[in-house]
């Protein structure tokens, strides 16, 4: 059913050759990571080859966990599209598997903070792997969200051009975060900071599938609370893209120990260094205009002013 939709619909974003090819990125290539194994160094004692051997621990279940999440994405498009309420409350119930696995990994993060006080890129490394697992974890609630809304929706007809857009979001989400999850394995600075861009093709499928809804909606072909929880579902699906731009930008904290946010943090001393700066200013220019009226009043009368003396 979901081919046919796809196909159906003329007007669903293309694709570039280069996306398409990427795209095919299997979920096996995100586990399949040998090849990338971290360097920690080679004269470690047996206590270090023990903590790097459970940092090793840590990225592997990571990209286990971005394989979970970008299968899940596929499979509650698949629910949504066929209707299959069963594949909807089976995807609903593994999440609880999905949190555990968060939590379990979670703590195992928190330990090595604990234990073994890591430092400079064995911290950031340790750090990014958290932010990833709240990014990861909330991205597989979206879609648990979708599998809830297919439930409320379950009488409502998409049309060819809803469909295929549908589907789409649900390619362009998964590929952005088997990106994210590539980025993190290869530490790949330039693939993390392309993400941003890349997720403007799913904001723009977004855009375009609540305009299909409103022209759905005016020709009474969708009603008011359908409406709502079809626009919900989009919303979801975007709301997976910015994720994965996040871990992009997590990425690159964990390579450079940058962050965008220093750039907002720096823009922001400045306008309070511009702001007390405008203040001084003012205080001096008030005090100058102040001294300047008491030296007015305390100087004599000029001269042929004109002006006669009180008592004179």
């Amino acid at each position: 059913m979901c081919a046919q939709a796809c196909s159906s619909s003329s007007t669903v974003p293309k694709r570039s050759l280069r996306t398409q090819a990427t795209s095919e990125l299997s979920i096996t290539s995100l586990v399949n990571s040998d090849d990338h194994s971290l360097s920690w160094g080679t004269q470690m004692n047996e206590t270090r080859i023990h903590y790097h051997g459970e940092l090793e621990e840590v990225r592997s279940d990571l990209i286990r966990l971005g394989a979970m999440v970008s299968e899940t994405i596929g499979r509650g498009t698949a629910a949504l599209l066929d209707r299959d309420l069963h594949a909807a409350q089976v995807l609903i119930d593994g999440d609880d598997v999905i949190d555990d696995f968060c939590l379990g990994l979670e703590e195992r993060c928190y330990r090595l903070l604990a234990l073994q006080s890591p430092i400079a890129g064995e911290l950031r490394f340790i750090l990014t792997s958290l932010r990833l697992i709240s990014e990861l974890e909330r991205s597989a609630d979206l879609i648990v969200n979708v599998c809830k809304a297919s439930r409320r929706i379950y009488d409502v007809e998409f049309g060819p051009q809803i469909r295929g857009l549908i589907e789409q979001m649900g390619v362009e989400a998964t590929f952005l975060i088997r990106a994210a999850i590539d980025s993190y394995v290869d530490a790949d600075t330039s693939l993390a900071s392309a993400l941003d861009d890349i997720d403007d093709r799913l904001d723009e499928l977004q855009v375009a599938y609540v305009q299909a809804i409103f022209r759905s909606h005016s020709e009474m072909n969708l009603n008011l609370q359908g409406a709502v929880q079809m626009a919900m579902i989009g919303r979801y699906y975007e709301r997976v893209g910015d994720h994965a731009v996040n871990i992009g930008e997590r990425v690159m904290y964990m390579v450079t120990g940058w962050l965008p946010e220093k750039s907002g943090a720096a823009r922001q001393r400045l306008r309070e260094a511009e702001a007390e700066a405008g203040v001084e200013a003012g205080n001096s220019t008030a005090q100058n205009d102040e001294a300047g009226e008491v030296a007015r009043l305390d100087s004599p009368h000029e001269e042929g002013s004109g002006e006669v003396p009180d008592g004179a």
